[in-house]
């Protein structure tokens, strides 16, 4: 007889956090090849999505934050790592903390306020669809689930 719990989803798990200023997000650029994201990386056992935010913000950024609201639940399975469930936290306003702002050098050198509009010449296109939905409900205060970045039950237009 097979065991039942090997059909279940055994997503991998990733959260981050999106900081917004005006019409701008915060990008961090990976020492990796070269690549930009937002703070933020995958869940340790036994850990919340939200907690693992706050973590890779004092890891990453040496910012001491909690995420405020869940922006975004994106099912995002690929090919090369299997499935994928990933959150975005709107983490609040930056304020003074921008200047408190220490990269560790190892994961990330560089970071950036990055236009809304533009954010398809810094990401690879499921990030920037992931990450222009984040910013919608952001700014309408909502939440949404999207499946590949895209709205699987309803967005926010504006």
């Amino acid at each position: 007889m097979s065991d039942p719990t090997e059909k279940f989803a055994t997503p991998r798990v990733a959260a981050g956090a999106l900081f917004v200023d005006g019409d701008r997000v915060l990008l961090v650029r990976k020492t990796y090849g070269n690549r930009w994201d937002i703070p933020g990386g995958y869940v340790d056992r036994g850990e919340s999505p939200a907690g693992a935010c706050q973590r890779e913000l004092r890891e990453e950024l040496s910012l001491d934050r909690a995420p405020v609201h869940l922006l975004v639940q994106d099912w995002a399975p690929n090919e090369k790592e299997g499935d994928k469930l990933l959150y975005v936290f709107d983490c609040g306003p930056l304020g003074d903390d921008e200047h408190r702002i220490t990269l560790d050098g190892q994961e990330l050198d560089h970071w950036e306020w990055v236009p809304v509009s533009k954010l398809d010449d810094y990401l690879i296109p499921r990030l920037a669809r992931r990450l222009s939905q984040a910013f919608k409900a952001h700014k309408s205060s909502t939440t949404v689930y999207l499946e590949h970045g895209e709205p699987a039950l309803g967005a926010p237009t504006e």
